[in-house]
């Protein structure tokens, strides 16, 4: 069982930046961040393979947004900039017990273990 852990949540201004940080128990492969706003569903922010050569994004945060990895420290990130209203949500980082192809890792149920959920809330 591999436990994640979320951080680097918080209050921030529009159009200001945050950095989300996920720390993995163990060992992974494919790693995604989810956000869910109230009354919405959980939806796919990003996701990024194993290596750290592959990442997928959601529409919404292209180019405002970058995933990437540290397997040394089996750790994952997103560098959130330019964030707006619609971005409040509580975050939750994935993780995979196998490598997904890259059009299936906007599927939440195709990760295994998931943190308890970063709360990320963008002011006017």
């Amino acid at each position: 069982q591999v436990q994640l852990v979320e951080s680097g949540g918080g209050l921030v201004q529009s159009g200001g930046s945050l950095r989300l940080s996920c720390a993995a128990s163990g060992h992974t492969y494919t790693m995604g961040w989810f956000r869910q706003a109230p009354g919405k569903e959980r939806e796919f922010v990003a996701a990024i393979s194993w290596s750290g050569t592959s990442t997928s994004y959601a529409d919404s945060v292209k180019g405002r947004f970058t995933i990437s990895r540290d397997n040394a420290k089996n750790t994952v990130y997103l560098q959130m900039n330019i964030l707006n209203l619609e971005d409040t949500a509580v975050y939750y980082c994935a993780a995979a017990r196998q490598s997904l192809y890259y059009t299936h890792r906007d599927n939440p149920k195709l990760y295994d273990y998931w943190g308890q959920g970063t709360q990320v809330t963008v002011s006017s």
